[in-house]
C-alpha cells in the first residue's frame, strides 16, 4: 500500500533520481535530447537536499513511497496556492499513483487556507494537460515564456487553476 508523507533531507537523492527519469520520459520530443540527456542526479539532489534542510519548506515537499521505494514526489507553495511540480517514476504512469499524489497536493493547499490553487504546465505537455484537466484543474488563460537554465530554449507555459473550496 503506497504511502505519502512529508520528505526530508534523506530523501534528497530518490527525489532527483525520480525527477531525472521523469524529466528524460515525459519532456522526450519536447525539450531537445541533448540537455534531457545531460540531467544530472548529483545536480539535482544537491538542490533537493537544500532545499529539504531549509526549514522554511518544511511540509512543502511531499513523496509517494511503496514498499520502501521512493516512487513520486509532489511540490507545493502553500504561501502561493501553487502546484510547484508533481512526478512520478516513468513505470507508474497510468496507475493511479499520480491522481493520489496530486489529490494529497491539492488537500496540503486547501488546509492551508487558499480556496484555489494554480499550477504551470509546458503548453506542449498534451499528457500532463490532460491528467491535470481529468482532475479537475483548467487553463485560466494566463501564459508566460521562461527559459531552460543555461539553455536559449523557450518553455511556453499555460497557467492552470482550480477550486478548492467546491472541490
Amino acid at each position: 500500500m503506497p504511502t505519502i508523507r512529508p520528505a526530508t533531507v534523506e530523501d534528497a537523492w530518490p527525489i532527483a533520481e525520480v525527477n531525472v527519469r521523469s524529466w528524460q520520459s515525459a519532456y522526450r520530443g519536447l525539450l531537445p535530447e541533448l540537455y534531457l540527456r545531460d540531467l544530472s542526479v548529483e545536480g539535482r539532489a544537491g538542490r533537493w537536499q537544500r532545499i529539504l534542510a531549509d526549514p522554511a519548506n518544511r511540509g512543502d515537499v511531499l513523496v509517494l513511497v511503496e514498499d520502501g521505494s521512493l516512487l513520486g514526489f509532489a511540490a507545493v507553495d502553500r504561501e502561493r496556492g501553487e502546484l510547484r511540480a508533481i512526478y512520478l517514476e516513468p513505470a507508474c504512469w497510468g496507475t493511479g499513483l499520480a491522481r493520489l499524489l496530486l489529490d494529497t497536493a491539492v488537500a496540503a493547499l486547501r488546509d492551508s487556507g487558499h480556496r484555489e490553487a494554480t499550477l504551470w504546465v509546458l503548453d506542449s505537455n498534451e499528457r500532463a494537460r490532460r491528467f491535470y484537466s481529468a482532475a479537475g484543474w483548467t487553463p485560466d488563460g494566463a501564459e508566460k515564456t521562461d527559459t531552460m537554465p543555461g539553455e536559449d530554449v523557450p518553455l511556453s507555459e499555460l497557467r492552470y487553476r482550480i477550486d478548492l473550496v467546491s472541490e
